[in-house]
């Protein structure tokens, strides 16, 4: 016999199992909450801006080709920027014991669409450290990149700059326990799903027609409790005695 799920069906096993669900879904929050201040290190950015000056010629700037070999270059000068000829440099300024494999890590390089503009971005668990990482790397990338390509077109446009009160960028404790939310709730669902799937005890009358497939022929009454019971025979014993 197949076996079907109504939407009220659905609707009464969560309301029967909501005490659960909202358990699971509280103690996410919780769990995520505690690890999310407590637990994870803070983490703070900061960036700077390297422009690329482009010396062209006014006929120059009308040709397409010269265009994207423009943008080529600034490519180039991204990837340049994270290498270990630049890396290597900034850690042994700043005296970090750091390989250029881990400041990679920490170090971010963008560049908006045709702009001239790199943006260098560094997270580090310091902010002071995270500033001076940023600065250095600009100022590295700066004189170095004149032996590496024979060009004088970069500059440092903007340097990094510490913050009288720095706000870290991760961990973000309310986007954790909201996910935490979603997820405990999902969880709770679901174990209450699981609960009522391996709940085999038999409750009313539809649950025998459900399992057993044949039709209900009577209900016998329920019995009456024993205070009921006891009440009645009190009741009889003063009659007979009166």
């Amino acid at each position: 016999m197949e076996e079907t799920i109504s939407l009220q069906d659905l609707f009464a096993t969560l309301k029967k199992r909501l005490g659960l669900i909202a358990l699971m879904a509280i103690l996410a929050i919780t769990i995520a909450g505690v690890i999310s201040f407590l637990v994870l290190t803070p983490i703070y950015e900061t960036s700077t801006q390297i422009l690329v000056n482009q010396e062209q010629s006014e006929a120059s700037q009308m040709i397409n080709q010269n265009i994207q070999a423009d943008l080529q270059l600034i490519n180039t000068y991204s990837v340049i920027i994270k290498s270990p000829a630049i890396l290597d440099q900034v850690s042994s300024e700043l005296g970090l014991n750091m390989t250029a494999e881990q400041l990679n890590s920490k170090i971010t390089v963008a560049t908006a669409e045709n702009s001239q503009v790199v943006n260098v971005s560094v997270q580090d668990e310091n902010p002071a450290q995270a500033v001076e990482i940023a600065n250095t790397t600009a100022a590295v990338f700066e004189k170095e990149i004149k032996g590496l390509m024979n060009v004088d077109n970069v500059s440092v446009l903007s340097p990094a700059v510490l913050k009288s009160n720095p706000s870290p960028v991760a961990p973000t404790p309310i986007l954790n326990m909201a996910i935490a939310a979603v997820v405990g709730l999902m969880l709770g669902v679901g174990i209450a799903f699981l609960l009522e799937y391996l709940d085999t005890t038999m409750k009313n009358d539809q649950d025998i027609e459900d399992i057993l497939g044949i039709p209900l022929l009577g209900v016998i009454s329920p019995i009456q409790e024993k205070a009921d019971l006891k009440e009645a025979s009190e009741i009889a014993s003063r009659r007979r005695a009166g």
